[in-house]
């Protein structure tokens, strides 16, 4: 019987010192729904996916990420889950136990091998997603992280071992893609200092990802690389830059893959690769996304 394993990404959770501001930004312009708030905290859903939240927005000092969750097949699973970490000598912030967010559930959190905050849940509630209308152009789902680590491969024999994701493909030896399940990476992995690189959320298609591109801009949000397409994930991509500084991704036609079947290709990095239509230097691309600061969060869980 194979070891348990995470088969989906659930939510992201940043904090920032201009927490209204991001929060009206997530709620309007962006399109994600405020679903709660506790004090200094706030959840965000994507109204055509399930999970009870996908975005957490934290009111700190200092920006940094306060935590990655994935989602585990039930209790059982996260048992297992929390005792091979824990017998492997991973550092866990405390032992599974009834989650206080919307949704509730069962879960665990635990330091990766760079200091970032992981936790791993089952059991959370389901809420009523929606069929998005043509014209909509907001989210449908969390899509995947972007990371940069100091060390690719190691983290992510880390992240294989730990969680059990799987390679996808690869940028040389420059970037990773992961997956734990059909989707082509949940996880993705590049060089720099730990932190975070950026939050992607999948449109209904394409059409509403140009749509939704073209809403952004005439609000004036900051385009800092696309419209364009990835070869590795096949995935249409624009990336803009909110107020708190983070880069966030409208995405669309994010490949789905076959475990079966699937190979990983290493692909040679150029610009070819990274966009194959060609069009996001119409922006900028690359050299002007804002660069990466080491995440001052590392090894230290937040306060919720």
């Amino acid at each position: 019987m194979p070891a348990p394993q995470v088969t989906k990404l659930r939510h992201v959770g940043l904090a920032a010192p201009n927490f209204d501001e991001e929060r009206a930004f997530l709620a309007g312009v962006w399109g994600l729904r405020e679903v709660g708030r506790d004090g200094d905290v706030a959840y965000f859903a994507a109204e055509g996916s399930p999970e009870a939240f996908v975005f957490r927005l934290r009111k700190a000092d200092e920006k940094r990420m306060d935590v990655l969750a994935f989602g585990a097949d039930d209790a059982a699973a996260v048992d297992a889950i929390a005792e091979r970490l824990a017998s492997a000598g991973v550092k866990l912030v405390g032992a599974p136990a009834r989650l206080d967010a919307p949704g509730g559930g069962y879960g665990f959190r635990f330091f990766d091998i760079d200091g970032r905050v992981v936790e791993v849940s089952s059991g959370v509630e389901d809420r009523p997603a929606r069929a998005l209308g043509k014209g909509e152009s907001i989210p449908a789902t969390l899509a995947h992280v972007v990371m940069h680590t100091g060390d690719i491969p190691k983290t992510v024999k880390f992240y294989e071992d730990a969680l059990g994701f799987r390679i996808s493909d690869w940028l040389g030896e420059f970037m990773c893609f992961a997956r734990c399940n059909a989707m082509h990476h949940s996880i993705a992995f590049l060089p720099g200092p730990t932190a975070i690189n950026h939050v992607a959320f999948e449109m209904r298609d394409l059409e509403e990802m140009m749509r939704g591109t073209g809403r952004l801009l005439r609000e004036k949000v900051h385009l800092a690389w696309g419209p364009g397409r990835h070869v590795a994930g096949n995935n249409a991509f624009s990336y803009f830059v909110d107020p708190a500084g983070n880069v966030i991704e409208y995405t669309a036609d994010v490949e789905r893959v076959d475990d079966a079947t699937w190979r990983p290709t290493v692909y040679p990095p150029g610009p070819d690769i990274t966009d194959q239509w060609g069009t996001g230097i119409l922006s900028g691309g690359p050299p002007t996304m804002p660069r990466p600061v080491p995440d001052p969060g590392l090894w230290t869980p937040p306060p919720v």
